[in-house]
């Protein structure tokens, strides 16, 4: 199995401070990721200036009554903050990602040098946001929350027409709801997407905890992804349903354990690390008691204990009735 993908979503949990974006860089660095992700978009191209903010958003603000609008436009990092974020992150050896959420954005983030394109769950019916991704990536990422598998058919079918080999298509199961009820996660439809499309699939989490990306990688994902902030209780629409540093950290590590867990060749067949414990922990065939030499092995002073470097017990029916070739004592292993 190749290595997993673990992207890091910052998202909007900068809080739009470049200083809380670099603390979250630093996290990422620490927890062992390999992409940290932002969001860019132009508020004005993503949302409608009357838009309501969902239950999850104002449920994680402090104004009820402020707009989804003047909530994002709040969080909107400028090319001048794109472009120091990426030179943090090549500072700190780790890749820069972000997702795009208008066309415009789409443009920028070519223009950055981006190869790769995340399709959030919301722009996976939106056909002028596919078809310009389509023409500008060579390799694409989508989430599925909220999605039928007829969505993902027809998205995808926009980047296969465009050209897009299949081999650079991720596909990730997703739930848009923040936090994610465990109830709700389906996980299994990740196995269905992935055997029913041909294609390289992932997850993307919004429950609480790591146990579920988790999961998914015992599942198979070969990519995950989750929400992480610098602290759950800060304002903002994420925050809340997102990992603490240490949380990423953990998640990290079980991720690559698991994925070193499920690598093997899928023979059962003792491992090179436990070879040296068949002696120690089988048992042999033994003497129960002094067996004097033509005296018929039986029952009676016969016994099976370790080590099991000795003559098998599923030999036992076998070596029954014989007689002794020479005086065994007590716990001697039996030899013919």
């Amino acid at each position: 199995m190749e290595r997993v993908i673990i992207i890091a979503e910052a998202g909007v949990n900068h809080n739009g401070s470049l200083r809380n974006a670099f603390q979250l860089i630093d996290a990422a660095v620490n927890a062992g990721v390999d992409y940290i992700k932002f969001q860019t978009f132009k508020a004005e191209n993503l949302v409608a200036k009357s838009a309501k903010k969902a239950a999850y958003q104002i449920s994680n603000s402090e104004n009820e009554k402020e707009s989804q609008y003047d909530m994002l436009k709040k969080l909107e990092l400028s090319p001048e903050q794109h472009e120091q974020l990426i030179a943090y992150c090549q500072e700190k050896n780790i890749t820069f990602f972000s997702t795009a959420f208008d066309l415009e954005s789409l443009n920028y983030l070519k223009e950055l040098g981006l190869d790769l394109v995340k399709i959030p769950s919301g722009e996976i019916t939106n056909l002028p946001y596919l078809r310009k991704a389509a023409q500008l990536f060579p390799k694409v990422i989508i989430s599925t929350g909220m999605s039928t598998m007829d969505d993902i058919e027809r998205a995808l079918k926009v980047f296969t027409t465009a050209g897009t080999a299949k081999e650079n298509i991720t596909i990730l199961h997703c739930n848009t709801e923040y936090p994610t009820p465990f109830e709700d996660v389906n996980l299994k439809a990740m196995l269905h997407i992935k055997e029913y499309f041909e294609v390289e699939v992932g997850y993307s989490d919004h429950t609480l905890g790591i146990e579920v990306p988790i999961a998914a990688v015992a599942l198979g994902a070969s990519v995950i992804e989750k929400h992480f902030t610098l602290d759950k209780t800060m304002e903002g629409p994420d925050h809340q349903a997102s990992l603490e540093p240490e949380e990423l950290k953990e998640m990290v590590s079980a991720i690559r354990n698991i994925s070193k867990a499920i690598a093997g060749n899928g023979l059962k067949e003792p491992s090179d690390s436990e070879k040296k414990n068949t002696d120690i922990a089988r048992k042999s065939i033994v003497a129960k008691r002094n067996i004097k030499k033509d005296e018929v092995f039986s029952e009676e002073n016969l016994a099976v204990k370790r080590p099991g470097d000795g003559i098998s017990p599923m030999e036992w029916d076998n070596l029954i009735g014989r007689m002794a070739v020479k005086d065994f004592e007590t716990d001697d292993l039996i030899s013919l």
